[in-house]
């Protein structure tokens, strides 16, 4: 039976194994693993990646989001209107600085709807917070024109999302801040925890880089407590290797993304069409389908690897139970969760590969 597995790290290091190893080498060879002229080449390059000014290496993207609001002055009494259907972390963040999560409902194509954003608009809304779900960017135009008539911070959590564009303009580059992640199931991926905050605005990225070394500004001097979250010297060394390979990564995630598109054609599946605007770079390919259990255990009986990106929207979640969200709160979002389910899209997998999850489905539905 063939196996096609959601990821395939072992691919990934059979492919690299020869470069890793020897930056690995050369990294404990110097005996520099924190701080120094790695992390600041590589600050550069990924500015450059994203098309901002600014970018700040940091141990998460979680820790992006956490660092960048608050360098922003977001905290307790202040509200962020963001999606509920993302990974938990962008709601999470939130709530670390002692602000309240507002959510808006999604469109069709998952990400946040505009409208609904600009109606949870109250006078305690201090930033809005757009997640490009899947490597699809949100609906930015209006979304920043939304955010300067009502005098809104944007802070995109672009965790999914590097070298996706909207109308020329890519992703991190709309905002006051881009957060990225650098998790090992990133289309940019490091060998652990890793994450970059990216803006254009030179005191919001002089502070974020003093709050992720405990504030000091030199080894004995604090003027501001901060955290840990310095992105170590080999996650740097690993990631600069594969940022010189993001661009053939991503040409073969949409490749297959063409691929799944024309062979689903006709089933009673759906990924959401890319408009004229939209370049997706698909960290996900995330269809909505009818019986959407069933299916992924009549794929997983074939050997297919799937996930759900994600069963349990935030506002349902336990830890959100104070917030008073209840069923039927986000529908669109609700039906969505029930109907998601994300096909293997990593730059391993084979046009046959792609043609055998698509006989499974075609199989499913008779």
């Amino acid at each position: 039976m063939r196996q096609v597995p959601y990821v395939n790290f072992p691919a990934q290091f059979a492919e690299e194994k020869d470069e890793l190893l020897a930056i690995t080498e050369r990294v404990f060879a110097r005996g520099e693993f924190v701080g120094g002229a790695v992390i600041e080449a590589l600050e550069a390059e990924l500015a450059v990646a994203t098309g901002t000014r600014f970018a700040v290496a940091l141990n998460s993207g979680t820790d992006a989001l956490i660092l960048g609001m608050k360098a922003l002055g977001i905290g307790p009494g202040d509200e962020v209107i963001t999606p509920p259907n993302s990974f938990v972390a962008s709601t999470a963040a939130i709530v670390a600085l002692g602000a309240t999560p507002v959510f808006a409902d999604v469109r069709d194509d998952q990400n946040i709807d505009p409208a609904a954003m600009e109606a949870a608009i109250t006078p305690r809304t201090k930033a809005v917070m757009p997640v490009h779900l899947t490597g699809r960017m949100a609906d930015m135009a209006p979304i920043m024109d939304i955010a300067r008539r009502h005098g809104l911070a944007v802070v995109e959590d672009a965790a999914q999302s590097i070298g996706s564009r909207y109308d020329g303009t890519l992703s991190g580059g709309f905002g006051h801040i881009g957060c990225f992640s650098a998790h090992p199931l990133k289309n940019l991926n490091a060998a652990g925890d890793a994450g970059f905050l990216v803006t254009n605005d030179e005191q919001v990225a002089s502070r974020v880089r003093l709050l992720r070394n405990h504030g000091l500004i030199d080894r004995n001097t604090v003027v501001e407590f901060g955290t840990v979250s310095r992105l170590d010297v080999l996650q740097a060394e690993y990631l600069r290797f594969r940022l010189t390979r993001l661009d053939r990564v991503i040409e073969a995630r949409r490749a297959n993304a063409a691929l799944y598109r024309a062979a689903l054609a006709g089933l009673p599946v759906v990924n959401p069409p890319c408009r004229d605007v939209e370049f997706n770079t698909f960290h996900v390919f995330m269809i909505q389908a009818e019986r959407r259990d069933a299916l992924q255990k009549f794929l997983a009986e074939k050997g297919v690897g799937t996930g759900i990106h994600y069963p349990v929207p935030i506002h349902l979640q336990p830890a959100a139970a104070s917030l008073g969200y209840k069923p039927g709160s986000m529908p669109v979002t609700e039906a969505q969760a029930g109907r998601i389910l994300s096909l293997p899209i990593n730059q391993y997998i084979t046009a046959e590969d792609i043609d055998y999850v698509c006989a499974g489905i075609r199989e499913f539905y008779g």
